[in-house]
């Protein structure tokens, strides 16, 4: 998962996609239903960026992977960059040795500092998952959901980089209310 993988929808179907299943893989058997079987020693499949710990540290890739890149990626919607950015190395594999001992050292603390409390909780939540662990879905939905509430935000499906038509556009905003907030 990076954030190449999310394009927002037509201005009157707001909705965000996520493209780009090429490394997708089941986690369980489709003949038995049971989950895959953990391995290790694997090479490091994907962006390496976003990358969970445990794709660095050479283990199989499993839903709580999945959960942390995708805290990775809002992390870096956020704030602009990740810790693990801009690192020099010789080669690519030292390289992501690099990331790997950057993503090890810092903590989730300093990794959301400057966001609210429940992007450690859910990056936390992620870390703590066990392999064939199912992840509680419903309790991760529910700390951006009581975020949303907390802050006040309107459910209208109006983003910060929706575009305003002319003088009184999109939902009764004014085209000089328009804000666009997206970061390089």
């Amino acid at each position: 998962m990076k954030p190449d993988n999310f394009l927002s929808g037509p201005t009157n179907k707001q909705r965000i996609y996520i493209i780009d299943f090429g490394l997708a893989k089941r986690f369980r058997d489709i003949k038995t239903g049971e989950h895959i079987p953990f391995k290790s020693g694997k090479s490091l499949t994907g962006t390496a960026r976003y990358a969970s710990l445990n794709t660095h540290l050479g283990f199989e890739q499993s839903r709580r992977d999945d959960l942390e890149s995708l805290g990775f990626v809002l992390v870096y919607f956020l704030k602009g960059s990740l810790p693990w950015q801009g690192l020099t190395a010789k080669g690519k594999t030292q390289k992501y040795e690099a990331i790997k001992d950057k993503k090890t050292s810092v903590t989730m603390e300093s990794l959301c500092e400057g966001l609210p409390e429940e992007f450690k909780t859910y990056l936390t939540a992620c870390r703590e998952l066990k392999f064939d662990q199912s992840p509680n879905y419903s309790h991760l939905k529910e700390l951006f959901k009581n975020l949303f509430i907390r802050k006040n935000f309107e459910y209208d499906y109006v983003y910060d980089w929706t575009p305003r038509s002319t003088t009184t556009s999109y939902r009764g905003y004014k085209k000089s209310e328009c804000k666009f907030t997206l970061k390089k």
